[in-house]
């Protein structure tokens, strides 16, 4: 199979490959870019892989007058700018040690034993600047068919890397078929290594959350999650019986991730993914308002469409009700409204002004907005 696409026609890129080839190596495309072009979806990274060492990758790039930044010269990566385009490229490698976080690579001219390295086998896809792809170990097979499946033994990648118990899930969520369900020797070994999750930093989990919450329909990799007791690894006490119908109610409209991680729960997520303050302050929003039975107009108001939009969708799906008829437009209409009400209309000052706006402002939002200014003064 032959990729295309405007990524890899790429000045920059194509330049950087004919450059490493002419001086007599190989250079190939390698992981997501490949996956994704393979399935129709966005190219957002360039990912290199070269049987050319870190020195020699800088001396190319820089005699063809592109920069070279040596980011990872430990792991063999490099990298290069481009025409404005910025390319990882890493020397074929193969780990000579690993300690579940970190490991010790050597470096390597064998495509395979790169290959052998990698986590899932739709990650181990290589293509020449032609868009040629290479396939060692048979991912383009598992890619099509929507299975997540580790590269050889997958208690023995697990090990090598515990970020993975987490990337097995994400990548379920992103990639794989709900209809073939997931793979069972995969779920397995991280339900035997679900301990290994406290060896990770927050930053690093709370990373691979947002990304397996953004997915179209994480539900079932977090059921699984759940099944494995890799969740209650993640967020103690989370339940995700409400995830499933959140997804449904969406219908299309896509609720935020916090919205997701709202219905979920579980114990200190701010500190358990490292929140930052605004996340933390949005989700506590979202679950406070779950709680209240402000109108979909009020909270639209209050909190903005984008917060108000994730307030009902999560109150329905914990409730397990419909979603109110006209609820968007409510919304609109709220975060549209002007509370009619200004201090130069009361003849108060200080403390007791402050208290009368309060009180006038909670009317009309019982009101579902719908108190005049006139109606408030009376």
């Amino acid at each position: 199979m032959s990729l295309t696409g405007d990524w890899l026609a790429h000045p920059g890129t194509q330049g950087l490959l004919a450059g490493l080839e002419a001086a007599g190596h190989r250079a190939l495309f390698v992981g997501g870019c490949v996956r994704n072009a393979l399935m129709g979806r966005a190219v957002s990274d360039t990912d290199l892989a070269t049987d050319a060492r870190p020195e020699t990758v800088t001396d190319i790039a820089q005699s063809l007058g592109f920069r070279a930044v040596p980011t990872g010269l430990a792991h063999g990566t490099v990298t290069v700018i481009a025409n404005s385009r910025a390319h990882e490229v890493t020397t074929f490698r193969r780990d000579t040690h690993t300690d579940g976080r970190h490991a010790t690579v050597a470096f390597t001219d064998d495509l395979a034993a790169d290959a052998a390295r990698r986590d899932f086998t739709m990650n181990a896809l290589y293509a020449d600047r032609h868009g040629q792809v290479t396939d060692p170990l048979g991912g383009m097979a598992d890619l099509l068919a929507g299975r997540v499946r580790f590269v050889g033994d997958a208690a023995r990648r697990i090990a090598e890397d515990h970020l993975r118990i987490l990337r097995f899930f994400r990548f379920h969520a992103q990639y794989g078929d709900p209809a073939q369900g997931i793979d069972a020797e995969g779920l397995a070994a991280c339900a035997a290594h679900a301990d290994q999750i406290s060896t990770l930093s927050r930053e690093r989990i709370g990373a691979e959350m947002r990304k397996l919450l953004a997915a179209p329909d994480p539900a079932p990799a977090c059921a699984s999650m759940a099944q494995a007791g890799v969740l209650a690894q993640v967020l103690p006490g989370a339940d995700v019986r409400a995830l499933a119908p959140l997804v449904h109610l969406e219908a299309g409209e896509l609720a935020g991730w916090l919205c997701r991680l709202a219905v979920i729960g579980g114990q200190a997520p701010g500190e358990n993914l490292r929140l930052s303050r605004a996340e933390q302050r949005d989700l506590g929003l979202i679950i406070a308002e779950t709680g209240t039975l402000r109108t979909a107009a009020a909270l639209g108001f209050l909190y903005g469409a984008r917060l108000a939009r994730d307030v009902v969708l999560a109150r329905a799906a914990l409730l397990g009700s419909g979603l109110p008829d006209g609820w968007q437009a409510d919304i609109a209409r709220g975060a549209a409204a002007e509370f009619p009400l200004a201090a130069a209309d009361l003849p108060l000052t200080g403390p007791a002004l402050g208290a009368a706006l309060r009180a006038g402002r909670d009317r009309w939002l019982a009101s579902d907005l719908s108190l005049s200014r006139q109606q408030l003064l009376d």
